[in-house]
């Protein structure tokens, strides 16, 4: 019986020591759950944040060219402002190529004996593109002559490939494809590591976007054009959004090219003009997978596409107005009202700078699309139309003989018929600017300001009529490089790893075989990431979003106050967590936790009150001197900074990195129609003097825009690179970070 009571105590021992380890493993796994879970929202809102910001930039930059080019329709040619922005819509120049080839020639540059660098010779061969290869390894440049001559043999051989190439894998046993690079030259090295180089073996496709953003955008064109003209049948070039001159002064290709090549600079931008025009639309696979930069819309039809002159398109985001055929059977691109400006003083224009009817309310332009934005100018002033139309009817004889003396050798001259022109640019559009989207339908792609949203429906329908199973597109930062949609019909690829923070996301490249199964290799080019743990690596991109999102509130000041005001009818100055949040949404729309977010953004607060004043004073920019300046327009500089440095570049014709103050005068009167306030040229006078400090007449573009940074570093979304490049041994400060 004793041994009875032994056994029943030890069992009841037992019991107790499982139940006590049963409730420690579901406290464990309780606290895991809420860890992941807390770790799986700072993750979104992170990247939400990130993507947010990337895109208002892109629409603002779609807005601004729609602005623009409204000023250019409307405005007289002898308008000085109008003069500070023409040249940018002068790209369809009526030129022939031997023309365009005699400005482009490289002969007369001579390359220095000091020069270290690779030295090519055409014909390229392989051992020379791998030998480029290397050198941009090593941090070496390339000479002006050779990379003038390597764009104008590239230049040359596109205008032979047809708007969609198509290829086979039984040629091969697999294709690789690659997503957007933004010219981070670390990826595609890391890509070339682990699959190889192009041969006759292993055919690539790149579909689009080469540059903006990253600090390496002209090095990775150089490789891909070099193995284009080595292994012509093997590699495949898709154009991206980015390939376009307007977006390239935005986000940093321009300036990169200036500043690598200071004295033919100016003539290499021209010719990638050129080249950009002239790259192919698509590419399809064993006629079953589609491949393009941004995708579909319910109109698109592959049947119409070959049909379209892609190279008068230098620019997406503007339709060309007509197209002539020189003698060698290649288009030339000609904008008929350009040319009667600078040929005819005969025609001028109905409407001036200093007259403000014709623009009609300034509020339009900020919410306009880009498809509707074309063909809807109205000028009120009737008589003065019907006398243009007197006008254009009595010099269009001379118009047309001039343009025949212009170009004797063309065999013919037509004009595109209007619905035709929309028909294609529409198309065009949405080949390099749409997303798909989870529910059925196609809208614009408002987010954007370009393209449409598509759903599964139409990707099922387009699938259908073209008898194809896979549409591989591009376009959109993924965190693991690659994404799956509609019913794995539709593949997202993008290969920028850390895109917009080391860390953040992944790269991607996908291979492709005779059973058109796509097989996705990953990974993360900078070598940090691997001595970063996970919790390292979200901290560290939580703070990189969350010096953008400050920068965002502080650019907002205004109406952030007068939400607050809402919310603070005593005046007191202080507000409740849950009334800041309200407020916060209201003005900024981001559908952001702010609740959750409160604690990183506000350092101080008072019993859970925000004293909203401080708080503002917290984020105010630090350094320069801007008391005089008046508060309206130092928060119209944070919160159109790209816009503003944007226009700088533009109104930068010579490409010098100055301009006038008289310029800066103009380019401010600009941008207060086009954002929407009274700038007065006291306020304009005291902000030239901040900058102008050596008194010398000019502003200098770099020294204005660091002047007016709210954070201490520009954003990865600015630059084009990681926002802060630590070291090892800063991974010990991050550990004993409590809010890493």
């Amino acid at each position: 019986m004793g041994c009875g009571v032994s056994k029943s105590s030890q069992f009841n021992r037992n019991s107790r020591k499982a139940v006590t380890t049963i409730r420690a493993a579901i406290l464990i796994q309780r606290w895991y759950r809420q860890y992941v879970a807390r770790t799986e929202m700072r993750r979104r809102y992170t990247w939400h944040i990130f993507q947010s910001i990337e895109y208002s930039g892109e629409q603002a930059q779609i807005k601004l060219y729609n602005f623009l080019g409204y000023l250019m329709d409307n405005f007289t040619p002898s308008s000085s402002e109008r003069n500070l922005i023409s040249h940018i819509f002068r790209e369809h120049e009526v030129c022939l190529d031997a023309e365009w080839e005699r400005y482009f020639c490289y002969k007369n540059i001579e390359v220095p004996e000091v020069y270290s660098g690779p030295h090519l010779t055409f014909p390229l061969t392989v051992e020379q593109a791998v030998g480029l290869l290397e050198a941009f390894r090593n941090k070496k440049q390339l000479h002006s002559r050779y990379v003038l001559q390597l764009l104008l043999e590239t230049w040359k051989l596109l205008r032979m490939f047809p708007n969609i190439n198509r290829i086979s894998t039984c040629q091969s046993k697999e294709i690789t494809i690659c997503g957007d690079l933004h010219g981070q030259l670390e990826d595609l090295l890391l890509i070339f590591y682990k699959n190889g180089v192009p041969s006759l073996e292993r055919p690539y496709v790149f579909n689009g976007d080469f540059v903006d953003r990253g600090k390496d955008s002209i090095e990775i064109l150089l490789i891909l054009f070099s193995f284009l003209l080595v292994y012509p049948c093997d590699v495949y070039l898709n154009r991206g959004n980015h390939e376009d001159h307007l977006i390239n002064l935005r986000y940093g290709f321009t300036k990169e090219v200036l500043t690598k090549y200071k004295i033919h600079g100016k003539r290499i931008l021209k010719l990638l003009q050129k080249i950009f025009s002239w790259l192919p639309l698509a590419t399809v696979i064993d006629q079953k997978v589609l491949v393009l930069h941004g995708g579909i819309s319910d109109t698109t039809d592959l049947s119409v596409l070959p049909r379209v002159d892609r190279h008068n398109y230098i620019s997406a985001l503007r339709p060309p107005k007509k197209r002539n055929n020189s003698s060698a059977g290649v288009s030339v691109d000609t904008d008929t009202e350009d040319y009667v400006w600078n040929n005819s003083r005969i025609y001028q224009r109905r409407a001036s700078f200093s007259c403000p009817k014709p623009l009609g309310p300034r509020d339009c332009f900020q919410n306009r699309s880009l498809q509707d934005f074309s063909g809807r100018i109205k000028v009120k002033m009737e008589d003065e139309l019907e006398r243009s139309r007197r006008r254009e009817s009595l010099f269009q004889t001379a118009v047309n003989r001039s343009e025949k003396d212009l170009l004797s050798t063309s065999t013919s001259t037509d004009s595109i018929s209007s619905d035709n022109a929309k028909e294609e640019w529409r198309l065009i559009l949405d080949l390099l600017w749409s997303d798909p989207m989870n529910q059925d339908g196609c809208v614009p792609n408002e987010v954007r300001g370009g393209g449409c949203y598509w759903g599964p429906d139409v990707t099922e329908d387009f699938l259908s009529r073209h008898n194809m199973q896979l549409i591989i597109r591009s376009h959109e930062c993924k965190q693991e490089g690659y994404e799956f949609c509609h019913n794995r019909k539709v593949l997202t690829l993008f290969s920028a790893s850390n895109y917009y923070d080391v860390g953040s996301n992944r790269g991607a490249y996908v291979k492709l075989g005779p059973d058109l199964v796509p097989y996705v290799i990953q990974y993360q080019a900078t070598s940090l990431t691997r001595e970063l743990t996970a919790r390292q690596s979200i901290g560290r991109t939580e703070r990189s979003a969350l010096k953008v999102l400050r920068e965002q509130l502080f650019a907002h000041k205004s109406d952030l106050i007068c939400a607050f005001k809402k919310f603070d009818p005593g005046n007191t100055g202080f507000l409740s967590l849950n009334n800041w949040a309200s407020a916060v949404e209201s003005v900024m729309h981001l559908n952001l936790p702010w609740r959750t977010l409160f604690s990183q953004l506000v350092s101080k607060s008072n019993n859970g009150m925000v004293d909203y004043h401080d708080w503002f004073n917290e984020l105010a920019i630090k350094g320069t001197n801007t008391d005089h300046i008046e508060q309206s327009l130092l928060e119209t500089l944070y919160r159109h900074r790209s816009t503003v440095e944007t226009i700088f570049r533009i109104v930068d014709t010579d490409n010098s990195g100055f301009i006038t103050v008289e310029d800066f005068r103009k380019t401010w009167k600009l941008l207060s129609v086009y954002l929407k306030m009274e700038i007065t040229d006291e306020d304009i006078s005291n902000l030239a003097v901040t900058i102008d400090s050596n008194h010398d007449g000019s502003i200098d573009i770099d020294e204005f825009m660091e002047a007016f940074r709210l954070t201490d570093k520009k954003s990865r979304l600015e630059r084009g690179r990681s926002m802060f490049m630590v070291t090892t041994s800063d991974l010990t400060k991050m550990e004993g970070d409590p809010n890493v």
